[in-house]
């Protein structure tokens, strides 16, 4: 019965159409009984992908405390995680990741999330060390490679490794800034200038507004003739 009362609105939200999936959602009748864990599941999915954290928090936090369906627990952490990492909450994130790892759910997005998390508190050697453990488990994982190749180009350590990293992430990837980015910054390490320029002037087309990416065309450029 459950499944059917709410069978739209996961319809809605397996189409992308989350602002309309959380409507949904939000204006089921009170007399139409449905699975409360299951309703806050999905409140709580389409709130994050709607960007609206604060309130996705408020529902993904229930269901991991009843604890009910191992598998939902386990993918509200991760999200929960990642909302605790974007809104700055390092510690927060840091706890519910290990609290993954405890409960053995270690794909490789997690230690790519954890590697993010150290490398935020200037945990360099974690940070290294999570990477490489998500390489181990997914070769191919693109938050890994552009990661770790950015993290050993800022540290001046295994260039040449960090330039295959950094390749592979474009090429999975060719137009996500971070990784245009990430390749410029290793060739400027390299002191490659006109390679570095071409990638973060690349970066800085599809992303204008990001700090980081200016302040790496700004220091390519007094190099770059």
């Amino acid at each position: 019965m459950t499944g059917n009362a709410l069978s739209e609105g996961i319809r809605l939200y397996n189409t992308n159409c989350f602002k309309d999936a959380l409507a949904f959602f939000l204006g089921l009748p009170e007399e139409v009984h449905v699975d409360s864990m299951e309703l806050m599941y999905y409140i709580g999915l389409c709130y994050s992908k709607l960007g609206r954290y604060e309130d996705a928090l408020l529902y993904l936090e229930q269901v991991v405390t009843a604890g009910k369906n191992q598998d939902r627990v386990l993918q509200c952490r991760y999200i929960l995680a990642v909302i605790y990492a974007v809104s700055g909450r390092k510690r927060l994130a840091q706890f519910e990741l290990n609290k993954l790892l405890e409960l053995n759910y270690r794909p490789a997005s997690v230690y790519a999330s954890l590697a993010y998390i150290s490398w935020q508190q200037d945990e360099v050697e974690d940070c290294i060390s999570y990477y490489r453990k998500a390489l181990q488990l997914d070769s191919n994982n693109l938050t890994a490679l552009n990661g770790l190749g950015y993290v050993l180009a800022c540290e001046n350590r295994d260039l040449t490794e960090a330039l295959s990293f950094c390749k592979r992430a474009v090429d999975e990837e060719p137009d996500s800034a971070a990784c245009l980015d990430s390749l410029g910054w290793v060739y400027y390490k390299l002191g490659l200038f006109d390679e570095a320029d071409k990638y973060i002037r690349q970066a800085s087309l599809l992303n204008s507004e990001n700090d980081e990416i200016a302040e790496h065309l700004r220091l390519v450029s007094e190099h770059h003739k």
